[in-house]
């Protein structure tokens, strides 16, 4: 008897999710304001974009085409998912405000909805659009990131001047470890260069020079072999307890470093796809390069930005449903604030990752933490 009642209330718990006409209605109101706000604001993010870099633009002489396809046709995507959990929020306070005015709310509770029923259209709606940021992010908007950086290097930003890089410490391998105490992007030459293999904490063998020079990359069984040239060199080796001693003008050497990983560019990191990014931060832990953070970082912030989009729909439902004295500009005016105030707080925990010791998945989420506890909060003052 217990059995079949647990069933009848399984089933009528999934009969009471299946889509209404007042679902429909909410989901295409949702979906539509999303989409309407997000053209007026990449509309307007383009033409001040363009007044900002159109003197570039003649000045460099950029192809129309270019200008079109290159640049803007990848800047639209990019701009659109990083503000996308924004954009779910004013839209969300703006169509649900404006049911609000017209008692429409009311309406939909007085005929038995209840207000957690009613966030079921919203959450589906909002999972659309997680799911749509989170593989365009993860899978879509690397690819044109790469286009519209290499436009962006030849028609916008003036040649970077590469400076001298200074105190690199890497692991390369397994217990081979790297110094230089001086790298020059340019000449691609390092001064004061060492590799030491240590085992059990005990020294094999250590190899100085006075400088070292990249030379060139080698593909041998699909793994790409970086070859350096160490000159002047002094190989120190211990072999059964006695100490073996080698010297040269130059030595010939394999790492799993190049140029670049000493001069890239901060938006590299947007440039990776998911699997490319874990990739690249599992070689990067075994170098024990200081970059690390910065794509941990953006690792835990492509999980946490899709999530994002459900926490600001609660927010924005629940603080929309109420008909206020201040009309949907209060409501939009609060709405703003809070998530202008989140955008900061995550900017601010990436900052004091990168700087401090916040590990970067806890900076990442802490922001996601704390406005869920106000969602709940503002959640449970709904009017029900």
């Amino acid at each position: 008897m217990e059995r079949l009642n647990d069933k009848n209330t399984f089933r009528a718990a999934v009969a009471s999710l299946r889509i209404k006409l007042i679902d429909a209605y909410i989901i295409r109101k949702f979906l539509g304001t999303f989409f309407f706000c997000l053209v007026l604001i990449l509309i307007l993010a383009v033409v001040f974009d363009f007044a900002e870099k159109i003197d570039n633009f003649i000045e460099k002489e950029a192809p129309v085409r270019a200008i079109v396809f290159d640049y803007y046709m990848n800047f639209i995507p990019y701009f659109a998912t990083l503000f996308a959990p924004l954009f779910v929020f004013i839209s969300v306070i703006f169509f649900t405000s404006k049911m609000a005015v017209n008692t429409e709310i009311i309406a939909i509770l007085n005929c038995g909805m209840s207000f957690r029923r009613m966030m079921w259209p919203y959450f589906l709606s909002a999972l659309v659009i997680a799911i749509f940021t989170f593989v365009l992010t993860n899978f879509v908007i690397p690819k044109s990131n790469l286009i519209r950086m290499d436009f962006e290097d030849k028609y916008y930003r003036s040649s970077a001047r590469k400076v001298t890089v200074e105190n690199i410490h890497r692991q390369v391998f397994k217990n081979i470890y790297v110094y230089m105490g001086s790298y020059n992007p340019l000449s691609q030459r390092g001064q004061n260069f060492t590799i030491e293999k240590i085992d059990s904490g005990r020294l094999i063998s250590k190899l100085s020079a006075t400088s070292v020079i990249y030379d060139t990359t080698l593909i041998i069984s699909d793994t790409i072999i970086n070859k350096w040239t160490a000159i002047n060199f002094y190989i120190r080796e211990i072999k059964d307890n006695e100490e073996v001693i080698t010297k040269g003008r130059e030595i010939d050497t394999t790492l799993t470093i190049n140029p670049d990983d000493f001069s890239r560019d901060p938006g590299f990191v947007g440039t990776m796809t998911y699997r490319e990014l874990e990739d690249y931060i599992d070689l990067l832990q075994l170098q024990g390069s200081d970059e690390l953070k910065l794509f941990l970082i953006e690792k835990h912030r492509r999980f946490a930005n899709p999530f994002a989009v459900f926490i600001l729909t609660l927010i924005g439902v629940s603080l929309s449903s109420r008909k206020i004295r201040g009309g949907i500009g209060m409501n939009i005016g609060t709405g703003l604030i809070l998530s202008f105030s989140y955008i900061l707080f995550l900017q601010f925990a990436s900052q004091f990752s990168l700087k401090g010791n916040l590990g970067p998945m806890l900076a990442m989420w802490i922001p996601n933490i704390l406005y869920s506890i106000i969602a709940l909060v503002l959640y449970k003052m709904a009017p029900k």
